[in-house]
């Protein structure tokens, strides 16, 4: 955290000397200057990134809570000032006689563009709101990630019997079993996966097992506990579409996916139910196999979410 923060510091005021510079821009002193800034804050935040999300801890998300929504002020600090952008912006329009290679003449643009799609074009009424919505919208990403880990943990299924655990290999009981003593408790303790479907479901022969794991699975963060995630879910999303309104977009989609090779919501849209038909044929496919294997083995029952890897399993080692 100490390093992140001083990174910040070191990098605005790069910024800031890029921006005050008395010398007309040019390419160098301020393209070139701008990727070279903020060094020990890129390699601080790298660290920090791959800790949080791969092996975090109490200490690490409480520095991360701290730390969001100042990298979200940092940010704006950038993108919305006037006099940076009015440099980025003189080179943008210049670009064609400026003698840049076409590397060069793409950097300038993306800059640009990165630059309005943060505000910049904003009015200084609009650039405050944005920033507030922001800093929020930071701090409640890092809320959600926070409570999902934490409901994915609480979520995990505890086993008392080990017949129940009939068809996993003895690795994975090991380890269910070291689970549970970890956790204070007597059994096995299957945890979950960041993931709907679970591994272990490939292998479970106890049906209702299966579906409770799944069942864990889906509701592991909309259980009305203080890791229900419903609400900061729907803030985010109100956030979000003001933040698109105010940066001239119909709506959150849109302005997400106006830099992306789609450009327009409605063309990824076509792009996905185009699929459709030929990806629930395939699955309707697989599904009666499956439903096949359950009647052939006298299962009296129809193959549902909770059965599917199961016997998908069991139709891929007759098949091939």
């Amino acid at each position: 955290q100490p390093a992140i923060e001083e990174g910040m510091r070191q990098h605005l005021a790069e910024i800031r000397a890029i921006a005050d510079n008395p010398e007309p821009p040019t390419f160098a002193n301020t393209i070139e200057a701008m990727e070279r800034a903020g060094a020990l804050l890129t390699r601080a935040s790298l660290a920090f990134e791959a800790m949080t999300s791969a092996h975090t801890n109490p200490t690490l998300q409480a520095a991360e809570e701290v730390l969001a929504p100042k990298l979200a002020g940092h940010s704006d600090a950038i993108h919305l000032d006037p006099a940076l952008f009015a440099r980025i912006r003189s080179l943008y329009e210049q670009r064609d006689t400026l003698g840049l290679t076409e590397e060069q003449k793409t950097l300038v643009e993306h800059r640009y563009n990165q630059f309005v799609r943060a505000g910049a074009l904003l009015s200084e009424t609009d650039k405050a709101e944005l920033r507030q919505l922001n800093a929020e919208e930071s701090s409640l990403t890092t809320a959600f990630g926070a409570k999902l880990l934490a409901a994915t943990n609480a979520g995990a299924v505890l086993v008392t019997d080990r017949a129940r655990l009939d068809g996993l290999d003895e690795g994975t009981i090991a380890a269910a079993a070291e689970a549970a003593r970890a956790a204070g408790r007597q059994g096995w303790l299957l945890e979950l996966q960041n993931t709907t479907l679970q591994p272990q479901m490939a292998a479970l022969k106890d049906r209702s097992l299966r579906e409770e794991l799944l069942a864990a699975s889906m509701n592991r963060a909309a259980r009305g506990d203080a890791n229900d995630t419903r609400a900061t879910i729907q803030r985010l999303a109100q956030l979000r579409a003001r933040k698109a309104q105010l940066l001239g977009f119909d709506n959150y989609a849109a302005y997400a996916i106006a830099n992306q090779m789609a450009g327009r919501p409605e063309v990824a849209l076509k792009l996905l139910n185009d699929t459709v038909p030929a990806a629930t044929a395939r699955a309707r496919a697989e599904l009666a196999k499956i439903q096949a294997v359950v009647d052939q083995q006298g299962g009296g029952f129809t193959a549902g979410a909770a059965d599917w890897d199961f016997y998908a399993e069991q139709v891929r080692k007759a098949e091939y």
